[in-house]
């Protein structure tokens, strides 16, 4: 099933997405946001607590940016139970509002041969549709299973290692068993999270958490050990996906703080890394 190579630098139509404040809080639900205690993140959780100003996960910024992007690029043809999300990264420019509009330009920035698969690598840039200002951009990348063996360049990565000095904060973030659940209606309705039947023929035994929820209920709480929970202070978070948890698993994350922010590291309850590569940036 080829990919199609010749769309390197493809890019869409101007495309709007919308939400509202209930949908801004059922993404933080999603990722966990008042699950250990439902008085600890009102300002993620409700849009009417006295006192208590909205505001909104930067994540959430992912979910809007590359709603339908499968279906604006032309990929080529490939097996949708072999995709599986590979990296991700988002940067603010602005917080978002809890209520909104923006307008999204897509670009397919490289195929890349990875041997066992192909990587895929897209970025985003939303910017408000009243006023034309910046919000966020991101860029993923999607690994393709099976579809490596093409040859060309690799994809250029930064240095990144594991620091040396112990870590300056131990995160432990639980996942509730109906997490996948929850998180797809926040849009992602691949049925490899849902689907026993999908998730078999993509090799695995139970539907597995979206990578894109791990790392919004890692970014969240980064968000409040490095932040305090304050939105306006992020700037950007990129990591890279190991491998996938199954939901209700713990994850644990050990941070590296520095000037600019932070590196961090996630691993399962077993120690096996999750997310890797982890940088989290202040604005």
């Amino acid at each position: 099933m080829p990919l199609n190579f010749a769309a390197v630098g493809f890019e869409t139509e101007p495309f709007t997405v919308t939400w509202t404040a209930a949908d801004a809080i059922l993404y933080a639900l999603g990722v966990g946001a008042g699950q250990t205690d439902p008085l600890e993140e009102l300002a993620l959780t409700t849009e009417n607590t006295t006192g208590v100003q909205q505001q909104v996960l930067p994540s959430f910024g992912i979910v809007l940016g590359q709603s339908g992007l499968l279906r604006r690029i032309p990929i080529g043809e490939f097996d949708r139970s072999k995709l599986l999300h590979a990296d991700q990264r988002i940067e603010m420019a602005a917080e978002i509002p809890a209520a909104g509009a923006a307008t999204v330009r897509a670009r397919l920035d490289g195929i890349y041969d990875k041997r066992t698969g192909a990587l895929v690598v897209v970025s985003a840039r939303a910017c408000d549709t009243e006023t034309g200002a910046l919000l966020w951009t991101s860029r993923l990348g999607y690994f393709i299973r099976g579809a490596g063996g093409f040859g060309g360049e690799p994809p250029a990565t930064e240095s990144w290692s594991v620091p040396d000095d112990e870590p300056d904060i131990l995160v432990a973030t639980p996942t509730r068993p109906d997490q996948a659940l929850l998180y797809r209606l926040s849009g992602d309705r691949n049925p490899l999270h849902s689907d026993p039947a999908f998730a078999a023929r993509a090799g695995f035994d139970r539907p597995i958490l979206h990578g894109l929820c791990t790392y919004g209920v890692v970014h969240r709480a980064l968000l409040g050990a490095l932040c305090e929970g304050d939105t306006g202070r992020f700037g950007s978070m990129y990591a890279r996906f190991s491998r996938p948890i199954l939901p209700g698993e713990e994850l644990r994350t050990a941070v590296w703080r520095d000037r600019a922010g932070a590196r961090f590291q996630t691993v399962d309850g077993t120690g096996r890394t999750v997310l890797d590569r982890g940088r989290f940036d202040f604005r």
